[in-house]
């Protein structure tokens, strides 16, 4: 058991020696759980090793709590080195290593290929490169939002430098101020293609120097000179430091080192002797094949993303008097949000859009809590779901197309990290207007839909979007809420009262009834709600009863509403989105598995269309009220 912190008077000579007796069996340790699964990294997991063992034998974490609040948080970026990592965690007291090298890599198991943030120990789950130093940001932000003085430790290879997200994550961290923040590069100079300095050159060390970061370079495999070097990159208060560990793949088997072809495979059970040989660790795989028949011990760590608790705050009313854009309800919302829970840590965080996203209300009132990100959107997406997984309430505004369809694996990630971000995307759908093709996002549904946790909300109106913004942001999880950039009118009931207004209270999941009918139905998403309305009274006219059912949730349609929809003889459905992705997608899944004969039209958008004036654009799709009205005229012939 060692002493926990990062002394600057660095390590004893009993210590060092301990500790690379330690770094020689688990190399053992990683040779055996790769050869057992006939797969993994070893070259790699090799070259971090020293790394990893400082960092969680070191840091503020406790074996005996993995979520102890207050924790030092370590982030591995390269997660294809989780035999390194597993290894390091059964050696600090996480987990017995018998345990992680027996099922490494089996179904069933918590040791996966790449780290998970179910393993006790591991804080998010990666292996799609580029990523860590995102994440060890949103970390370092929740240290600050949250009041509480962790640390957080990034572990990176060098092979993912060059990526772009990583360049906008070292940026955010020196104009944050992350001093917080640690980043450890494992240079090894070899990636799956060979030498890095052949697949894409890139000079580590200049880059964070460029960017403003601390750089200490250092022999990775020298604990001693390594401790030291993280010791004094915690103790660093001017900016954030990266530590450059000078590493060889493989090191410590003298066949494998500096060899390309160890990054990916095990060893064939001659190296496997021959490796276990100049370790001197005696090979172990007939015991461990009995171990693996029989169940991991070690289970699952519950990932918990509770909602953030909120003092009751008063909706905004909006009235047909002055027509406003949901974005605008958005903005005031989130302002009342702040103003209201003065106690409770909230961030958003912006792409240099705040005045067209309405976030700069919040910016002028909790400047502290805005989160400038500049152009960079990838960097974003990780750095607000790691952040939301610190207890902060955590936004992020951004047009649809880069919120959605431009940080796709970003949010996938969110996902599988169950993490608990709040996603508010506008200028959805043709309603981007004179933007043109490149603007329309047109999948805010069908990009979720891929997914397995997130929610998605498409408000129809302003006071729909108030109530929806202040239910998102005491729900627990991921939530996208999806609008677009036109100012509309207040829906109202046939009685002309706001539909959502009164003691209208936002539930995830249901459909609200603006008209009643028999003859057939309308389901509408979003934005052409007020069209379709229009469009139920123009038919009503001519003696057709249309009911029209508001859909805030595409995702996860109510059950009673759906079967009242499909009483009817058609349901058209309306939404300024690709059809087969959308609500109609929806729609026809749900008359599917229910067997309902009902017929189900599709009434979106069937194309990218031009530039031009929002009213201009629905025209020409057919979701302006005529449009519509003709949609349904057609589907009862």
């Amino acid at each position: 058991m060692f002493k926990r912190g990062f002394i600057p008077s660095g390590l004893d000579a009993a210590t060092v020696l301990e500790l690379q007796d330690r770094a020689r069996r688990a190399r053992g340790a990683i040779l055996s759980m790769t050869s057992l699964a006939a797969s993994g990294h070893p070259g790699g997991s090799f070259s971090s090793l020293e790394i990893y063992l400082l960092l969680w034998h070191f840091a503020n974490v406790d074996p005996t709590r993995p979520r102890m609040p207050g924790r030092d948080r370590i982030v591995v970026s390269h997660g294809h080195t989780s035999p390194g990592v597993y290894v390091s965690l059964a050696d600090a007291g996480f987990f017995p290593v018998d345990d992680a090298v027996a099922h490494f890599r089996q179904a069933g198991s918590p040791f996966e290929g790449h780290v998970e943030r179910e393993v006790p120990g591991v804080e998010w789950s990666t292996g799609n490169l580029g990523q860590g130093l995102s994440a060890g940001a949103g970390f370092a932000l929740g240290a600050r939002f949250s009041g509480t003085g962790w640390h957080t430790f990034v572990v990176m290879s060098d092979g993912e430098q060059h990526k772009g997200q990583v360049a906008e994550a070292r940026r955010l961290a020196v104009r944050q101020g992350l001093t917080n923040l640690t980043v450890v590069v494992d240079l090894n100079g070899i990636q799956i293609s060979g030498r890095t300095a052949d697949v894409m050159p890139v000079d580590v060390a200049a880059d964070y120097r460029a960017d403003g970061w601390n750089v200490i370079e250092v022999d990775g495999h020298d604990v001693s000179a390594l401790y030291r070097a993280i010791a004094d990159a915690v103790a660093e208060t001017s900016a954030p430091t990266a530590v450059i560990a000078r590493t060889i793949i493989g090191k410590g088997v003298s066949f494998m080192e500096g060899k390309a072809e160890y990054h990916g495979r095990g060893l064939t059970d001659e190296e496997y002797t021959r490796a276990m040989a100049e370790l001197a660790c005696e090979p172990d795989l007939e015991r461990l094949r009995s171990l693996r028949a029989q169940p991991a011990m070690t289970r699952h760590l519950l990932i918990d993303t509770p909602g953030i608790v909120l003092a009751p705050t008063r909706p905004r009313m909006y009235t047909r008097e002055k027509d406003t854009d949901c974005r605008s309800a958005w903005g005031s919302a989130l302002a009342d949000l702040a103003n209201e829970n003065p106690d409770t840590p909230m961030a958003v965080l912006d792409c240099d859009l705040a005045v067209s996203v309405k976030t700069d209300a919040f910016a002028a009132t909790r400047p502290a809590g805005f989160v400038q990100c500049g152009v960079g959107e990838h960097n974003a997406a990780t750095v607000g779901g790691a952040l939301s997984a610190c207890d902060v309430l955590t936004f992020w505004s951004d047009f649809g197309v880069f919120g959605v369809d431009e940080v796709y694996n970003q949010q996938r990630l969110n996902d599988i990290n169950q993490a608990n971000l709040k996603v508010v995307v506008t200028h959805c759908g043709l309603d981007v207007g004179e933007d043109g093709k490149t603007h329309q996002c047109l999948d805010y549904v069908g990009a979720f839909r891929s997914f397995f946790g997130w929610k998605v909300i498409v408000p129809a109106d302003p006071n729909q979007t108030d109530r929806a913004v202040r239910a998102a942001a005491a729900m627990s999880g991921n939530v996208a809420i999806a609008m677009g950039r036109s100012k509309l009118p207040v829906l109202l009931t046939p009685e002309g009262e706001s539909l959502f207004g009164g003691d209208y209270a936002f539930r995830y999941g249901s459909i609200t009834w603006a008209r009643e009918g028999t003859d057939g139905t309308i389901l509408v998403m979003g934005t052409p709600a007020g069209a379709a309305v229009e469009a139920a009274d123009m038919l009503a006219t001519e003696g057709l009863r249309i009911g029209v059912g508001v859909v805030a949730c595409p995702l996860d349609l109510d059950d009673s509403a759906m079967d009242r929809a499909a009483a009817t003889p058609v349901v058209v459905c309306v939404e300024d989105h690709a059809p087969r992705t959308g609500l109609f997608a929806s729609t026809a899944q749900w008359v599917a598995s229910r067997g309902s004969a009902v017929r189900v039209i599709a009434h979106g958008v069937d194309s990218y269309r031009s530039s031009g004036a929002a009213k201009e654009l629905y025209a020409a799709a057919g979701l302006d009220a005529p449009g519509i009205a003709d949609a349904v005229r057609r589907a009862l012939l």
